[in-house]
């Protein structure tokens, strides 16, 4: 039997499920570049979402990854070509120019790149800035819509020096978001930092979960340990829901197209978990072989139908590269 606080929790009436604008507009625009989140916005996302890596003067920016040669032109300025190192990030060994090397001031004389050129062209290159998250929180209180940041390689960034979350509490205080009725939700694939978030911030805390591995910090054994009713639990003890990726909800059979969907919805409701998995993305590549769109893996298939057939399951809000479709699919 459930607890009484779950069972009222899974007994409320649904609420629509959000649309995550995943790294912005990515679809349309270079990643986590201001241009791509307003695009989101204009599109109808609900929440905007910046992964966070710091800078060596102790700034959030947002990056898909601290290692920045593939979303920037940081490899062709000579002037740092001295930059660029060997580190081991969450045990594996990755060459190029991190963010950690460089001031604020050196990172806002980069210019992005699109970080999958071969399906999405490169005609934005060399157009926008890296954003601060206090560039983005002012976005997203200039236009109403919240902001959901994903601490990266937090465990990495704490043992060098420069944890992540006492400067991310510090942004969402100074914005005025410091409960759970704030527009904001913090998400990470580990999870002691999601543990000290808890209790450091009254914000919503999501914990992502892949297909595959564990997390980065150790804490868990693996992700599928997590998914189970106790790792659920558990998980419940600290975050407001978790973030699957989506062949989690629905996998796909041997033919690449999409299967009967598990149980993983039902369950992390019963342990009053939101679920909003990633991520929806328009490209055949992407796609599950029944909602493709001819053989050109650029080509955009039936993106719409992918996410009714998840929004079928009851999840309550999902990330995509593609905002106005994840719109119009609700």
């Amino acid at each position: 039997m459930l607890a009484s606080g779950v069972t009222q929790a899974a007994e409320r009436p649904a609420e629509r499920p959000i649309v995550i604008a995943h790294r912005g507009a990515s679809g349309l625009l270079p990643e986590h570049t201001i241009a791509a989140y307003t695009r989101a916005i204009d599109d109808g996302a609900d929440f905007i979402e910046p992964d966070l890596v710091p800078t060596r003067d102790g700034v959030l920016v947002a990056r898909h990854e601290n290692e920045i040669s593939g979303t920037t032109d940081v490899a062709a300025r000579p002037e740092f070509a001295d930059r660029k190192a060997t580190k081991t990030i969450d045990g594996a060994a990755v060459s190029g120019w991190f963010t950690e090397d460089f001031t604020l001031a050196e990172l806002k004389t980069l210019r992005t790149r699109e970080r999958l050129p071969e399906l999405r062209g490169t005609a934005n290159d060399g157009r926008f800035e890296i954003p601060t998250l206090d560039e983005i929180i002012a976005l997203a209180k200039a236009r109403g819509v919240g902001i959901y940041p994903e601490t990266k390689h937090p465990s990495y960034f704490a043992a060098i020096g420069l944890p992540l979350e006492k400067m991310l509490v510090a942004a969402l205080d100074a914005a005025g978001w410091r409960d759970a009725d704030a527009p904001v939700f913090i998400q990470s694939f580990e999870v002691d930092n999601l543990k000290q978030l808890n209790t450091m911030t009254g914000v919503r805390l999501i914990q992502l979960v892949a297909a595959e591995g564990g997390p980065a910090d150790g804490a868990r054994q693996s992700y599928a340990e997590m998914l189970t009713p106790e790792g659920l639990k558990a998980v419940a003890a600290y975050a407001d829901g978790i973030g699957p990726e989506k062949t989690l909800v629905i996998p796909r059979g041997a033919d690449m197209r999409l299967a009967a969907p598990t149980r993983l919805v039902s369950a992390a409701h019963a342990a009053g978990l939101k679920v909003h998995p990633w991520t929806f993305r328009a490209e055949n590549y992407f796609l599950p072989a029944d909602h493709r769109t001819g053989d050109d893996p650029r080509a955009h298939g039936d993106l719409l139908g992918e996410i009714r057939a998840y929004l079928a399951t009851g999840i309550d809000g999902l990330f995509s590269d593609f905002t106005a479709e994840a719109v119009a699919a609700r």
